[in-house]
């Protein structure tokens, strides 16, 4: 048996989440509901726009956020990452170990700065970053652990690494390593600006093939660059021996390989959606990589998803994780 459930990698970044207005996006010029990569000066500029908003921290990237929930569902999970070793950096630290995740960083950090997202979540309760990357957008092949990655049932990568040539060249790496492990491997494909600025990039990610692919409909539609769900569905075939295509309310669809199963929705009143697509994820690998089968598995990553998404913040306490795994034993 594996060691690890989920070797994972992917950008460390500390979110720091405020809940604003339209008009702050509009005051911001930025792109609602999507993922934009900002230089220091723009992030801080933004956050002096935001000064007199609340707003919580917390260690994030969506990878790190969906390998703390297999770890708090009572899975284990390895995170390959690149901090540095300022305050930021101890503080990412801390809170990915204390989340129950091993990780490569366990000796003196390099200088620099610690990567930081700006998370705007808007009345509707939808989610847009502005990532500054920082010392994350240095990450490559060095950060990966191979004897983790040997020792782990899933090698799961997400789709924001494709912007950095040296991230995504681990990627490969990474990826070339765990199929010669028998190691199974997934990607989430993170944002639809990913999927329609860096789409050769991602391509070159997936490769031959994966055996999981996560992505939301958006996602999904403009990889395929399909006019309806069903074209979609063919095209990812092409990708991925199962996949995954979250909805929203309308729950999921996923693919098994063998045939296409609907995901019920779990009907909640949504506050903030961020970390949610990242919980869907940690959810349906713990389950996969526990032996169940693809039904169940997506039950638990809708439960779990749904209820992230009625308070604000990427991740729930453990204790709750716990809670919503008992209806599924």
């Amino acid at each position: 048996m594996a060691k690890y459930d989920v070797y994972g990698i992917g950008n460390a970044l500390v979110d720091m989440e405020y809940e604003v207005e339209m008009s702050d996006l509009e005051a911001l010029g930025i792109d609602k509901g999507v993922m934009t990569l900002v230089d220091e000066e723009q992030q801080l500029r933004m956050m002096a726009h935001l000064a007199a908003h609340p707003h919580q921290r917390s260690s994030g990237g969506s990878a790190a956020n969906s390998m703390i929930a297999v770890s708090q569902f009572g899975g284990s999970s390895f995170y390959s990452c690149k901090v540095a070793g300022d305050a930021l950096g101890h503080f990412y630290m801390q809170d990915l170990l204390d989340g129950g995740v091993n990780t490569n960083h366990h000796t003196e950090r390099e200088p620099g700065h610690t990567g930081r997202c700006v998370v705007l979540v808007t009345p509707d309760s939808d989610r847009t970053l502005c990532t500054f990357l920082g010392i994350s957008g240095e990450l490559s092949a060095k950060e990966l652990v191979e004897d983790a990655l040997h020792d782990s049932a899933w090698f799961y990568m997400e789709g924001y690494l494709v912007t950095s040539e040296t991230a995504r060249q681990a990627c490969i790496a990474a990826k070339r390593t765990a199929e010669a492990s028998g190691v199974r491997t997934a990607i989430s494909l993170s944002d639809p600006n990913m999927v329609r600025f860096f789409k050769t990039g991602v391509l070159e990610m997936i490769g031959s093939g994966v055996d999981l692919l996560f992505a939301n409909e958006d996602e999904a539609r403009d990889m395929a660059g399909a006019a309806d769900l069903g074209g979609t569905v063919e095209y990812l075939k092409t990708l991925s021996r199962e996949f995954v295509i979250t909805r929203g309310s309308k729950g999921a669809l996923v693919w098994d390989g063998q045939a296409l199963i609907e995901i019920d929705p779990v009907a909640v009143d949504a506050i903030d959606t961020v970390g949610a697509g990242d919980m869907f994820a940690g959810a349906f690998l713990y389950g996969r990589a526990r032996g169940w089968k693809h039904q169940r598995a997506g039950a638990l990553a809708s439960a779990a998803a749904a209820r992230l998404v009625t308070r604000l913040g990427p991740r729930m306490a453990a204790a709750e994780t716990q809670t919503i795994l008992q209806g599924f034993r």
